[in-house]
């Protein structure tokens, strides 16, 4: 099992920034696939940014590519979704999500993943 703990959602005006924590434990983090997905009221949940299997590549959603940065601290067991240049569409509940087996395409559609975090909400106003 692995628990997922989401941090560091708020409020911020339009054009801020804000920067989302996850911490994992449970099993080896290392060894986890990590990603960021969200879901705004009325809508499904989506991709936003996710590493690839190996851990040395990342992938984007076509909306966040520039603003947002995922990155991770093995040492700390936590993974981070650093989002700039927030605009209101990115308001939404943010979930980080885990996956253990190993896969050669990126991990971008919900089943993908094998556990999930209750979720972080980020409001943007404009």
């Amino acid at each position: 099992q692995v628990q997922l703990v989401e941090s560091g959602g708020g409020l911020v005006q339009a054009g801020g920034s804000l920067r989302l924590s996850c911490a994992a434990s449970g099993r080896s983090f290392s060894r986890l696939t990590m990603g960021w997905f969200r879901q705004a009221p009325g809508k499904e949940r989506e991709f936003v940014a996710a590493f690839s299997w190996t851990g040395d590549s990342t992938y984007y959603q076509d909306s966040v590519k520039g603003r947002f940065t995922i990155s991770r601290d093995n040492a700390k067991n936590t993974v981070y979704l650093q989002m700039n240049s927030l605009k209101s569409e990115d308001t939404a509940v943010y979930y980080c999500a885990a996956a253990i087996a190993y896969s050669s395409t990126w991990r971008t559609r919900r089943d993908q993943y094998d556990y999930w975090g209750q979720g972080t909400q980020v409001t943007v106003s404009s």
